[in-house]
């Protein structure tokens, strides 16, 4: 063992796995950085003396008699204004051919905030997506996920969100993107100019999987840099968040781990939950909230990774392809925000919660007509103009391609209505109709 510059260096490795080596060393610490032939590695484990690594690109071509330097640090990231706009990599380095980021050094991974200091969400992030804005209001300081099957725009619709969203800062963290995404998030921010507000964590497909893990925690430092140091209103995007569970599996299987459900880790909770616990609403103003895409395969939300995520957010926007007028919608059946009821008809109008319940209630018996039609039964009159309805509902307010603020979304909404329906058949409290109802002229 050598010191160079107050650094510790091994040149003795015990034991070499896929992903991991093994080496006796003192004085170190968990998730501390360190090189092992050159290669970025990180502490996974520690037992007693014997220290184990995991090496980000892997171990392939590493003699046991490599030079393993510890850097004494964990992964760091420099956070400043000067973030803003900028793209970078999985260690918080400028991909975009920009300068380096000069600022504080933090640590990334940190724990999440004290109970005591958050306040109870209060505040509308409205997206101009109705399916999102009107049925599952979102609230600032809430954790949400959408599911979404592999083959669906949720790219698209992410970078929508992130565009029309009404805060002061968007974090957009890509795992495992392909190189097609990552340039059309940058082309799409640029050409909006919208860069200025937006700060990208991007692991493509060609950058080692392990990578994606310092992701999430690199997007959040840099979201509580915004929220606390400044209390802007943080909005942070994480995509896919299966490319990241994927990850774990594969360092976890790498160790020898014993696998759980779905060859997933058996702290997958808990590593999800990390991430998530740190959507915040602040008392000075400050907030973060966090929406994530979890891909299914097959549809399946029994997976390991959209089960467990389900237990930790406070709902889900579920998108799916409408065949009857060949669009992606958010569907309102599958899709819920447990904390909408903080804001809507308070921050919103007062019409809001019975338009939005009415809605439904009208589109779920449409889709009780569509079963009967299916079966060869008779429709009603009245079936036949729930069917209508729901497919104009679904065009022109579930459709995630829609941009309408709240108010126009509620009057969208009430001219469905007199369209198709006499006030007894909607079902909203008088007073609303009095002062709403539009006639179908």
């Amino acid at each position: 063992m050598g010191t160079k510059a107050f650094q510790k260096i091994y040149t003795k490795i015990t034991q070499l796995t896929k992903a991991t080596c093994s080496v006796k060393a003192k004085n170190v610490g968990y998730d501390e950085l360190a090189t092992v032939n050159g290669r970025l590695a990180q502490i996974v484990k520690i037992d007693g003396e014997e220290v184990t690594l995991q090496i980000f690109e892997g171990t392939e071509g590493i003699p046991t008699n490599a030079e393993i330097v510890f850097l004494g640090k964990a992964p760091t990231l420099k956070v400043s204004d000067q973030l803003a706009g900028r793209f970078f990599n999985s260690f918080g380095l400028p991909i975009d051919g920009g300068p380096e980021i000069e600022g504080e050094e933090v640590e990334i991974g940190g724990p999440s905030v004290n109970p005591v200091r958050r306040s109870q969400p209060s505040e509308l992030i409205a997206t101009g997506i109705a399916g999102i804005d009107l049925n599952n209001t979102l609230v600032s300081g809430q954790k949400i996920p959408f599911f979404a099957d592999p083959n669906q725009p949720f790219n698209e619709v992410m970078a929508t969100v992130a565009l029309r969203a009404e805060t002061d800062k968007i974090i957009l963290g890509g795992m495992g993107m392909t190189n097609d995404d990552y340039l059309y998030f940058k082309q799409v921010f640029s050409n909006a100019g919208a860069l200025d507000r937006i700060v990208s964590f991007m692991n493509t497909t060609e950058d080692p999987p392990v990578e994606r893990l310092l992701v999430p925690d690199m997007a959040l430092t840099s979201a509580e840099y915004f929220a606390v140091e400044k209390n802007e209103r943080v909005l942070v995007l994480l995509t896919d968040m299966t490319s990241y569970a994927d990850a774990l599996s594969i360092v976890s299987n790498r160790m020898d781990q014993i696998p759980s459900k779905d060859s997933m880790p058996g702290s997958l909770y808990s590593d999800l939950a990390k991430i998530y616990e740190k959507a915040v609403q602040f008392p000075d103003g400050g907030s973060i909230t966090i929406i994530a895409v979890t891909t299914l395969s097959g549809g399946d939300i029994t997976h390991a990774v959209p089960d467990n995520t389900g237990y930790i957010t406070e709902g889900q926007l579920f998108l799916r392809q409408d065949s009857d007028i060949g669009k992606v919608i958010v569907d309102p059946f599958r899709s819920l925000s447990r904390l909408k009821q903080l804001v809507i008809g308070d921050k919103t109008r007062e019409d809001h919660p019975q338009v939005m319940n009415a809605a439904v209630r009208l589109y779920a018996d449409a889709a009780n007509a569509k079963t009967k039609q299916e079966n060869g039964f008779d429709l009603t009159d009245y079936d036949v103009r729930t069917l209508s309805f729901a497919k104009e509902y679904a065009n022109n307010l579930l459709a995630i391609d829609v941009n309408l603020d709240t108010t126009q979304m509620l009057d969208v909404t009430w001219d469905l209505f007199g369209r198709y329906f006499k006030p007894e058949e909607v079902n909203i409290r008088q007073e609303f109709v009095d002062k709403y109802w539009k006639e179908e002229k």
